[in-house]
């Protein structure tokens, strides 16, 4: 009983020794606080209302104390007197209302001090001069109204300065002259009204500054900022800036981030940017821009992203971002455009983020360049995310740019008269561009045949850009030359592209009286009266594209499939009167279906042909095509593809007709003989391996070469070996009787001590 009891005591103890070894507890930590870290005191949320005290040699050890989260409302000049190797002092989030001006008095050796989120209004001059080695200062989220430049006096190792949240009014003249290192500065959430012109003068090595959330109006004073030569960063969003001057930011010449977001800003000066030509990315949205005039924006040579949303801008010139090469990002959402320029992002190569939404777009013959520039990213796999929703004319209301024919963009209301030029020379189909020119040779030659053959547009993948700039090309539309052939006469085909190319023909319905309607056949205008009547044409009937799709288009199909190419066949009813005195034409749409981006093709042939050879397909692709109507050159707006077929193409044989089971049986064979091979070879060395195994069992003693091969005497029963041969070959089996070697008997038995008993010698040995 007694043994089991020590025994029990013993493993007590040792527990204990153990706890001790990893836990160890100073004698002299304050109450409520841990000091399970050398050298650290931490006393953070424990219900202080009081700097807790040490006694005086263990409080010189102490590099990191923590009190943050209490109650403290006073520091005095006894706090901190023991702390003399002090680095760290956290103080925040506690009630502070003042500090004496010689508490930090003995802290030589502090390098960052926290008083952020007190209720601190004023510093006394003084109060931080001790501190030469301090290099973080957090002053945020206090009462602080005032800044003197006594207030940062000896403190000119400081690097990180915050004095964001306060109730700054004003900083005065060099302010910060004392802090001649420092890197960063937080001025944000204050009420500054007022900054002078020198206030940043002696803060050389700054590189980042935020003076967002504050009160300022304006930016014109050009010294400023003008000493802030390694600033890179410059916040001034949330501030009541109106009016940015010129030069403002032109001695910046590290600067790469601008923002000026959520401000007033109705007017920016021509030279506001000037100097900024490191600048990455500037941020002016949420203000009052109305326009983005032309060389306002080209200081800003390496900007990358641009945001200007938010604003009014109703007008952007066509060259604003002309010079901006490197532009990646830009963002033009919630403003008030109508219409872009076509070339306007021409030299913007780079760009992958444009953001055009929550405009109100009107899609008139205005937006054809800008459309085709959209189709030609699109094409090689760029901005796919970019959509135009049309707002006017209320036809197009809802619908994507993206997705209106070319033909739908017509003239309206007073743009009539810039359009001109730049509308006839507008591609066919949105995603046709390059058939167009194709299509106009091709009605040239006689057709000897029902197919009729068209080059498709492949993908932008497939091509080299070389080639997929010139497919993706504005075509040149050139009449056909006159012969004896064609003489005062022209084709459907060739009704629809002078239609088309000049001003689209639209229905009855569509025209008030007093409007203007192409003729199909002759490109002349003529006039409705009042009566009805149509000078120079003939009244058409009321069929239009969607009805004609919908009752007369019947049995599309798809045959001759092959890697390459594939026959789209359909056909039509025999009354086709509800069509007559309107020029009938055909467009075969097909897509690669189940892709996520759409990119359809289309190929457009006359009212006669009901075949058309695709080319250039993909291979071991799915596609589906559908066959339209273009009823006196009019396309139903919202086609319903009720006449569409699935194919897919079949995978390209092998070059020189080698089919691919050939190829397998082939290799089968190869593999079975170098099988064979292998094993062969495998098999050899085993028989061999076999054959050396026997010969080593019959194996011939070394002294078989000497042998005289006489006849064994039975007499021999045993022999005395002389001494030069003890032990030789001892480890190796016994020889057989016929490799015996037999030596004269003298010579054999001289050295030994035998004994003859009846012609029986018996050797006798020694000890």
């Amino acid at each position: 009983m007694a043994k089991s009891m020590s025994f029990k005591c013993m493993l007590c103890c040792a527990g204990a020794l153990i706890f001790l070894s990893f836990h160890p507890v100073r004698p002299n930590c304050p109450e409520r606080c841990d000091c399970q870290l050398a050298q650290h005191i931490l006393c953070a949320n424990r219900g202080l209302r009081a700097v807790p005290q040490t006694p005086a040699d263990s409080a010189t050890d102490v590099r990191v104390l923590g009190l943050a989260g209490n109650f403290i409302r006073n520091v005095s000049a006894l706090d901190f007197v023991r702390y003399n190797s002090l680095m760290r002092l956290n103080l925040q989030f506690n009630r502070i209302r003042s500090i004496h001006p010689k508490a930090f008095e003995k802290l030589y050796k502090l390098e960052e001090l926290y008083l952020g989120n007190n209720l601190i209004s004023t510093m006394q001059p003084g109060t931080l001069q001790p501190l030469k080695k301090l290099q973080i200062l957090y002053g945020n989220n206090n009462d602080i109204k005032e800044l003197t430049p006594e207030s940062f006096g000896n403190l000119g190792s400081v690097v990180k300065l915050r004095l964001d949240n306060n109730a700054i009014k004003l900083l005065q003249e060099s302010v910060f002259k004392h802090l001649t290192n420092l890197v960063f500065l937080h001025m944000e959430s204050n009420q500054l009204r007022h900054i002078h012109r020198s206030a940043f003068s002696s803060l050389t090595k700054l590189q980042f500054l935020n003076l967002s959330d504050n009160k300022q109006t304006e930016l014109r004073d050009i010294f400023t900022f003008s000493q802030l030569k390694s600033l890179v960063t410059l916040l001034l969003s949330g501030n009541q800036i109106r009016h940015v001057g010129n030069h403002m930011f032109q001695n910046l010449k590290k600067l790469t981030k601008l923002s000026l977001s959520n401000n007033k800003i109705y007017r920016v000066d021509g030279g506001a940017f000037k100097g900024l030509s490191r600048l990455k990315e500037l941020m002016i949205d949420s203000n009052e821009l109305m326009e983005i005039p032309a060389g306002l924006l080209d200081p800003l040579e390496r900007i990358e992203h641009l945001d200007l949303s938010d604003n009014q801008i109703s007008r952007v010139d066509a060259a604003a971002f002309g010079h901006l090469m490197y532009l990646k990002v830009l963002k033009l959402k919630n403003n008030r455009l109508t219409i872009l320029s076509g070339e306007i992002f021409a030299s913007n190569g780079v760009l992958f983020s444009l953001d055009l939404n929550g405009n109100n777009w009107t899609c008139d013959c205005r937006m054809g360049k800008l459309k085709s520039w959209m189709t030609a990213v699109h094409s090689q796999g760029k901005l796919l995310g970019v959509f135009v929703r049309c707002h006017q004319p209320p036809a197009l209301e809802g619908k994507y740019l993206d997705y209106v024919n070319y033909t739908q963009l017509l003239p309206g209301g007073n743009h009539s008269g810039f359009c001109g030029a730049d509308y006839q020379t507008e591609p066919l189909e949105s995603r046709g561009a390059g058939l167009l020119e194709t299509l106009v040779t091709k009605e040239e030659k006689p057709r000897t045949g029902e197919d009729h053959k068209a080059v498709t547009v492949v993908d932008a993948e497939d091509k080299p850009p070389l080639q997929r700039r010139r497919k993706w090309s504005r075509p040149r539309l050139h009449a056909p030359p006159s012969n004896s052939g064609h003489s005062g006469k022209t084709s459907p085909l060739l009704d629809l592209v002078g239609a088309l190319t000049t001003k689209a023909p639209p229905t009855l319905r569509e025209k008030g009286v007093g409007d203007s309607v192409a003729s199909p056949r002759t490109g002349t205008l003529g006039r409705i009266e009042s009566s009805g009547q149509v000078e120079h044409q003939e009244v058409r009937s009321e069929l239009d594209s969607c009805q004609f799709n919908r009752n007369h288009i019947m049995n599309v199909s798809v045959d001759s499939i092959t890697h390459g190419e594939a026959r789209v066949r359909w056909s039509i009813v025999s009354d086709t009167k509800a069509a007559a005195g309107r020029t009938l034409l055909f467009r075969v749409l097909f897509d690669r279906f189940g892709r996520p981006v759409r990119f359809p093709r289309y190929v457009y042939t006359d009212g006669e042909t009901r075949a058309v050879t695709l080319q250039e397909l993909r291979p071991d692709s799915t596609y589906i095509a559908c066959v339209e109507s273009v009823v006196g050159g009019v396309l139903c707006q919202v086609a319903p593809r009720d006449h569409c077929a699935g194919f897919v193409t079949t995978v390209p044989s092998p070059v020189g007709g080698v089919k691919l089971q050939h190829v397998t049986v082939v290799a089968l064979v190869a593999n079975a003989v170098l099988l064979l091979l292998v094993g062969g070879v495998w098999l050899g060395r085993l028989l061999r391996k076999r054959l050396q195994s026997r010969k080593s069992a019959g194996h011939v003693h070394v002294r078989h070469m000497y042998s005289t091969r006489r006849p064994f005497r039975s007499t021999m029963a045993t022999t005395c070996v002389s001494s030069e041969f003890s032990g030789y070959q001892s480890g190796r089996p016994l020889a057989e009787e016929g490799d015996l070697i037999q030596f004269p008997g003298d010579r054999f038995f001289e050295g030994c001590l035998t004994r003859r008993d009846n012609d029986v010698i018996t050797p006798q040995f020694s000890d």
